[in-house]
């Protein structure tokens, strides 16, 4: 569907599409106001036709991905989760964090709702089963076990004290109490505890019968919810359009999660969900062996078909009416519920917070968009500037941007903020939509820089401010330092405004202002480590950029390559006496 603009505003798909366009149009055969509200936007309809519903699900997303059409779900900003992953292709395999699951061969367990919470869970690991923490090329290379052997959290492959046989057992051990499959585990842990006894191997014996104990003592806490098996359960609430879903993940039979999204959504139930779970499933994550939905979808075998090939074995849609399935679904649409409610709540919050910067600032808008910008430079050298963007109080980092400050070798803070603000605003476009409020770090001489460039390149539309930070000040009879409250400056007003201190309208002015100087200053340190660690060598034959790299490698750091002698630096490939004599005395004397 296509708005005046001939902007793609929704994708769809369906199988009688006449019998779902013509749903939309015929006034009173959809209920709902925002039907009407759309197709009132709607001033052309495109079609493709496919040879399979597969092949629609597949374009779906595709034009989706492309065109990003307003009254389609989108998931760009929504996070990754995390996974552990083990390759069994390894002489000794170990466990990494990782975001992508991908096709390689290699075993996925999770998905972990953080960093932190995979983290957790090795370290938990770790204490049952010891495997490897580090590349084992980095472990080889010590001279004895590392701390973690000491601890009793590895058994230290790379040092030859278990063999490659035990440590598998171990790593398959780790894998199954990660699938969940705890009987299969204990059964072979008893088997291997029998066997070692048979062969009167006892401290060996003793450790799986250790081992068995610490999983069993596990398992007791964990909460099983089914028989097996790998399942995702769907949940779902709406309140008009607003359209929430709660996924539980199920892993081996145990409850290990969850995961909201929240998005505006305009047609029926059963659409949205479709559409959802197409684009949610397409992305870097693990597809289990079930999804339990509430109710049936549109076509849900050609979306069966598609997950199951993105599996790699067979995936089934299915509607639980009865048992502990059905029981898992209005479980994940409690936790719909729940978070709809914490989301109105957030909401409300937010508004309620927006709408009270707005009215202390006296701005005309709304504060939806904010931008920020700052400049970071050492007298002149290796400047930069930057600009972060929070959108409804929350960072929006697509929309962070790193300006390199060109021509300027003075220290200027006013020209280097005309320059990143003018390279802003110049030829903003629809892909770089104007913000409500624009705001710069500093006082009244970094706004009426910015007041100045959005006049001449005829920006209307913006509110403008800048925040001073607090001063320290010492009074004639103090001993004690005071800190002075943090100032709002505007245009065509002397004094400042001072919001209340630790108000939610001035943290969020200074969380946005704080984000501009730590996205700029880390672009600073960037660049000015790059030149520290590659210093000019163009003066010195046979040292090129590729060698330079090579011997800072070898030495580790510029300060022992400084140290190095001639003979020493003679020691990495390719450097020629000659050449170790000029590097010597280039860096004594740079």
């Amino acid at each position: 569907m296509r708005n005046s603009a001939d902007a793609v505003i929704y994708v769809g798909k369906a199988k009688n599409l006449r019998a779902r366009v013509r749903s939309y149009l015929a006034p009173g055969r959809d209920g709902r106001y925002q039907i009407p509200f759309l197709m009132a936007r709607v001033a052309d309809i495109e079609y493709i036709v496919t040879d399979t519903e597969k092949e629609a699900l597949i374009l779906e997303n595709t034009l989706i991905k492309r065109h990003r059409p307003r009254y389609n779900i989108n998931l760009r900003d929504d996070k990754t989760y995390f996974s552990l992953r083990m390759d069994p292709r390894e002489e000794f395999p170990r466990l990494t964090i990782i975001r992508r699951v991908t096709p390689d061969g290699a075993r996925y367990f999770g998905p972990y709702s953080s960093a932190s919470a995979a983290r957790d869970a090795l370290k938990q690991l770790y204490r049952l089963f010891p495997l490897r923490h580090y590349p084992l090329e980095t472990c080889r290379r010590r001279g004895r076990p590392c701390l973690y052997y000491q601890l009793r959290q590895c058994s230290a492959p790379c040092q030859g004290l278990i063999s490659r046989e035990e440590y598998a057992a171990l790593a398959e051990g780790a894998a199954l109490f990660l699938e969940g499959k705890n009987r299969d585990l204990l059964k072979a842990l008893k088997k291997r505890m029998e066997e070692a006894a048979a062969a009167e191997h006892f401290e060996a014996a003793a450790r799986f019968r250790d081992l068995i104990r610490s999983v069993e003592i596990t398992i007791e806490k964990q909460k099983m919810v089914t028989a097996g098996g790998d399942m995702d359960a769907l949940g779902y609430t709406r309140r008009e359009n607003r359209f929430d879903i709660a996924i539980l993940f199920i892993r081996g039979g145990n409850l290990i999660g969850g995961r909201n999204f929240s998005f505006n959504w305009e047609m029926d139930d059963a659409e949205g969900i479709a559409s959802f779970l197409n684009e949610y499933y397409n992305r870097e994550v693990y597809v289990p062996e079930e999804l339990l939905l509430p109710l049936r979808i549109p076509e849900p075998e050609a979306l069966e078909e598609l997950l199951s090939e993105r599996r790699g074995k067979r995936v089934a849609i299915v509607l639980p009416r009865r048992g502990t399935k059905a029981d898992l679904v209005r479980l994940a649409v409690k936790n719909a519920e729940s978070a709809a409610e914490e989301g109105l709540r957030s909401r409300e919050g937010v508004e309620g917070m927006l709408d009270g910067l707005k009215q202390r600032l006296h701005l005309a808008n709304l504060p939806r968009r904010i931008e920020c910008y700052d400049i970071s430079n050492i007298q002149g050298r290796h400047a930069v500037g930057s600009r972060v963007v929070f959108m409804d109080g929350l960072p929006d980092r697509n929309g962070y941007r790193r300006y390199r400050i060109r021509g300027m070798e003075q220290a200027d803070d006013y020209g280097m903020m005309r320059q990143v603000l003018s390279r802003r605003f110049t030829g903003s476009g629809s892909d770089d939509p104007l913000p409500d409020l624009i705001l710069v770090d500093g006082g009244p001489g970094q706004l009426n820089v910015l007041t100045a460039v959005l006049a001449e390149l005829g920006v209307a539309g913006p509110d403008a401010a800048s925040l001073a930070k607090s001063r320290v000040e010492r009074g004639a009879e103090q001993e004690d330092l005071l800190r002075s409250d943090e100032r709002v400056f505007l245009p065509g007003r002397k004094n400042p405004v001072v919001l209340r201190q630790n108000s939610a309208p001035l943290l969020l002015l200074a969380r946005v202002r704080d984000e501009a100087h730590r996205f700029a200053i880390t672009y600073h340190k960037k660049l000015r480590g790059r030149e520290t660690m590659q210093p000019s060598v163009g003066g010195i034959p046979g040292v090129g950029e590729k060698r330079w790299k090579g011997l800072l490698k070898h030495f580790g750091s510029l300060k022992k390559l400084r140290e190095a002698t001639v003979e020493e630096l003679m020691a990495v490939p390719g450097i020629s006496r000659k050449i170790a004599e000029a590097l010597r005395e280039h860096l004594r004397h740079p």
